[in-house]
């Protein structure tokens, strides 16, 4: 795989970005496009490790090394065709993804990994410049109608397998447009929208319908749509946002991120939205949530003109090494600092906010916290312990809630009877998806819980495979880690 000794020569390399000064004046991509020897020299870097736990790492089983190699050799189209064959989504996962394929790299035991990620992204786009990526109707119809509620990453993956089945596949989203979060969560920073409009419009030529701002469990009763399909597929993702029950939580400025987010990237858009405009502009943001939302509240807010931006982190500060119980190939726990943090925000881990303080017209106008430590103790889960007279008081005029989600809206499960865990998660087992209910799966957040972009489109072929053959008694679709190998 790659160059026997690419991985001696080559150090590793990924796109670079433009100026903080220039990029946070707009909601474009800002990342600057490697040249294409140097994405060679990069495909180079993979080892002919003998077992590549990469493969392991990633949650769809890309056939890493082989499309690596592919690169290295100038063979794009091969590689476009290797990577198609087992992701759905390469243009949203090559953005997007954390890649735990990377710390899984053999590589990146004693070097820095492969930058698969960055590769992925190139593979894909060089595909699309080409015009390689065309749409690929089925060949014939099995008259099976299936309904996919919920347009995330999850619900387009197994849309598309099952309109390869070649079933007739209909997609409802509440949005007015289709996407989930990758449309309404994700700033247009790191995905531009037409990104997946692209996308869409390929899998509409392909024959999929969608059905936008179709409500399921309001607008259409999800017994009705049951009564009208062959089977249902939910996708809806996991909705439900925690929150902080603390005094003062109900002031003017506390504001969920995703409330934040997703009204921005319609303002982004020129799309309308409902309630009181949100704007970081000219104020002082405190944002609670060190996660991938956390900093996209974060960049967002500079591009908004924010007076300052701040992060907590209520677990402590990671290092930047491998912990010691985190061996390689595992996903370890170390402190990752993203475009948005390099933006000017400042970051204080190991802090817990105690109260909201706001002033006689009930708007937010400040918080207090308290520094805390976790107690470890064998075969217990850590507690949580505040530190004695490290109250302190923070001034600010917005607060950004990004603390996660609980679990999924209830609604379609209580219409259709369906089983739920603790959480609200629809119960199902990955050895099927099948809910409890026959005819209907579920997959994605709204099985697994709150999780990431490459898992949903996982999850969502998974499913796929499994509907199709509950369907039809056998399926060809195909399972983690095989490839289905489409043209492209």
């Amino acid at each position: 795989m790659g160059k026997i000794t690419g991985f001696m020569e080559y150090k590793r390399k990924v796109e670079t970005y433009t100026p903080v000064a220039e990029r946070v004046k707009h909601f474009k991509e800002f990342t600057i496009p490697m040249k294409e020897k140097e994405l060679k020299d990069q495909g180079a870097r993979c080892m002919d490790c003998g077992i590549p736990f990469c493969h392991s790492g990633c949650p769809l089983g890309n056939l890493i090394p082989d499309f690596n190699d592919a690169v290295y050799r100038g063979k794009w189209e091969k590689a476009a065709h290797i990577l198609h064959a087992t992701n759905n989504f390469p243009e949203f996962t090559g953005r997007l993804c954390p890649a735990p394929c990377e710390e899984a790299c053999v590589l990146g035991i004693n070097e820095d990994p492969v930058s698969i990620e960055n590769i992925e992204k190139n593979i894909v786009e060089t595909a699309f410049n080409k015009g390689w990526v065309v749409p690929q109707p089925p060949e014939e119809r099995t008259g099976k109608k299936v309904a996919v509620i919920g347009s995330g990453p999850a619900g387009l993956a197994a849309a598309q397998q099952l309109n390869r089945a070649g079933h007739l596949v209909t997609v409802y989203e509440r949005d007015e447009k289709p996407g989930g979060l990758l449309r309404y969560g994700i700033p247009d920073f790191k995905m531009e929208k037409n990104i997946i409009d692209r996308r869409l419009e390929i899998l509409k030529e392909e024959g999929i319908e969608f059905k936008c701002g179709v409500h399921i469990g309001v607008d259409i009763k999800a017994s009705e749509l049951k009564d009208q399909y062959d089977a249902i597929l939910l996708s809806g993702g996991a909705t439900v946002r925690r929150k902080l029950p603390i005094p003062g939580s109900d002031l003017k400025g506390i504001v969920q991120a995703m409330d934040f987010l997703g009204q921005n990237n319609r303002r982004v858009d020129d799309l309308k939205f409902s309630g009181e405009e949100i704007l970081a502009t000219d104020k002082d943001v405190i944002v609670i949530g060190g996660g991938d939302t956390g900093s996209d509240c974060i960049g967002t807010s500079f591009r908004q003109g924010a007076r300052s931006v701040t992060n907590f982190e209520i677990l402590g500060k990671p290092g930047l090494d491998r912990p010691s119980d985190q061996p390689w190939p595992f996903w370890p726990m170390r402190l990752r600092t993203s475009s948005s943090h390099k933006e000017g925000v400042e970051r204080f881990f190991s802090i817990s906010t105690k109260e909201f303080v706001g002033d006689s017209k009930g708007n937010l106008k400040g918080l207090v916290t308290v520094d805390v430590e976790w107690i470890k103790k064998p075969g217990e889960r850590p507690m949580l312990k505040e530190i004695e007279g490290t109250d302190k008081e923070w001034k600010c005029d917005m607060v950004l809630l990004a603390l996660g989600f609980t679990g999924s809206e209830t609604t379609v499960a209580d219409q259709l009877g369906l089983e739920v865990d603790t959480r609200t998660n629809i119960k199902a087992s990955v050895q099927d998806y099948k809910t409890n209910v026959p005819g209907v799966f579920v997959a994605g957040d709204q099985r697994r819980g709150q999780s990431l972009i490459v898992w949903a489109i996982s999850e969502g072929r998974q499913a796929a495979h499994h509907l199709d053959f509950y369907l039809m008694g056998s399926s060809n679709l195909p399972l983690k880690g095989e490839g289905d190998m489409p043209k492209v």
